[in-house]
């Protein structure tokens, strides 16, 4: 499935959580199936990412676009740099 179609899915249907600590808290809960970040994600919070989803197995993906590009995506009115969308 197509990353942007399935965020706006995810956000439609209230399956996706938004904010880097609450995706974190949802990977490190295995209560979600996919975490989506923005391409500017501060290294150090990629890394973080990444190390979770290794422990975890949850999939994490790049959203091809910055954090403010994200957000319009999210039809919110501010930036967004990580998502976990819920299984």
């Amino acid at each position: 499935m197509d990353l942007n179609k399935e965020i706006i899915s995810a956000i439609k249907t209230k399956k996706a959580v938004i904010g880097t600590k609450e995706s974190m808290l949802l990977m490190k809960n295995k209560k979600c199936k996919l975490v989506v970040f923005a391409q500017n994600l501060p290294v150090e919070l990629k890394e973080e990412l990444e190390n979770i989803s290794k422990m975890t197995n949850i999939p994490i993906k790049m959203f091809n676009g910055t954090n403010k590009e994200l957000g319009i995506l999210c039809k919110k009115p501010f930036n967004i740099s990580v998502i976990a969308i819920k299984g």
